[in-house]
């Protein structure tokens, strides 16, 4: 990918409703080169999608990992997702292990009971803090500190509100496309163009809205992606939550329940990148006691 591709795919992790003529500024280039190069990388699958975080109505997030048969695995991972509700579906160790993520309003909701049974084994854990989400990976930054600045939205906090029918209509678009304009999103939901820019802001204000880039990490030159499950040290496990936001090659890492009350997603170039960050970033951490690496196959599903 050309210098100036990377550039294009930082600003849009940065504000993915940024306009052209912001970026081009801030990029030192025309907004009809920023249009062209946008549009060439969405053509090889590199776009940006509106993702709902339900955990700012209130709802509850957590991680599940199932094994299975090596035949009940494609199958299970593309039911699950197909669901609304589930986000980050990999299928992982030769097909016949699913991890996914999962945002619910109460537990009675998670999926256990209505999976199939050629499950050899199924855990679920409660997502207590987050330390690091796409949205701040830094496995492709390339801008300046300033550059970083000038293109980060100035939101001020709305505090959270229930969603209606419109919200709703207007999240279903932005999935497809989180770059939609607002005559786009008025007409599709049956709303005028002002009353579209002002929920949208609202929901972007709210966290409830989250602008994702939505690209096959490969396409970015990481080739390897695994599931890590760490052990940590209570007193620990703080300090080591926030050393992996900073690692460039972790874009989600989080404390859970359970005996491995560290999960994290990263990403390498290869697979002895993938060695080398185990022992040389990880295995220097106080209070790590065990680590389990899974690679992952393929990506179902990304953005919820």
């Amino acid at each position: 990918m050309e210098s100036l591709d990377r550039k294009l795919v930082h600003a849009l992790q940065i504000d993915g409703r940024a306009p052209f003529a912001k970026i081009a500024a801030v990029l030192g280039v025309s907004e009809h080169t920023v249009a062209r190069r946008h549009q060439r990388l969405r053509e090889n699958g590199v776009r940006v999608r509106g993702a709902l975080n339900r955990f700012r109505l209130g709802h509850h997030a957590w991680t599940l990992r199932l094994r299975c048969t090596p035949d009940a695995g494609p199958v299970l991972a593309q039911a699950l997702a197909r669901r609304p509700d589930t986000f980050w579906v990999h299928l992982m160790s030769g097909g016949t292990e699913i991890s996914c993520l999962q945002q619910v309003e109460t537990a009675d909701e998670l999926l256990l009971d209505r999976l199939p049974r050629r499950l050899v084994d199924v855990s679920a854990h409660s997502i207590l803090r987050g330390f690091a989400s796409p949205g701040t990976w830094r496995g492709i930054a390339c801008l300046t500190e300033e550059e970083e600045a000038a293109l980060r939205p100035e939101l001020p906090f709305d505090p959270p509100t229930e969603l209606t029918p419109l919200d709703e209509q207007l999240l279903a678009v932005l999935h497809a496309d989180g770059r939609a304009g607002f005559s786009e999103l008025a007409t599709k939901a049956g709303t005028s163009e002002s009353t579209a820019r002002r929920r949208v802001e609202h929901l972007r204000r709210t966290g409830v809205l989250e602008l994702q880039l939505d690209a096959d990490p490969a396409l970015l030159g990481f080739a390897t992606q695994a599931r890590l499950w760490m052990r940590v040290q209570p007193r620990h496990l703080a300090s080591v939550g926030a050393a992996l936001s900073t690692h460039p090659e972790v874009y989600f890492a989080a404390a859970t329940t359970g005996p491995a009350n560290l999960v994290a997603s990263v990403t390498c170039r290869g697979s002895g990148d993938l060695y080398r960050y185990q022992t040389e970033s990880i295995g220097v951490l106080d209070g790590v006691s065990e680590l389990e690496a899974a690679p992952v196959l393929r990506t179902l599903k990304r953005a919820t």
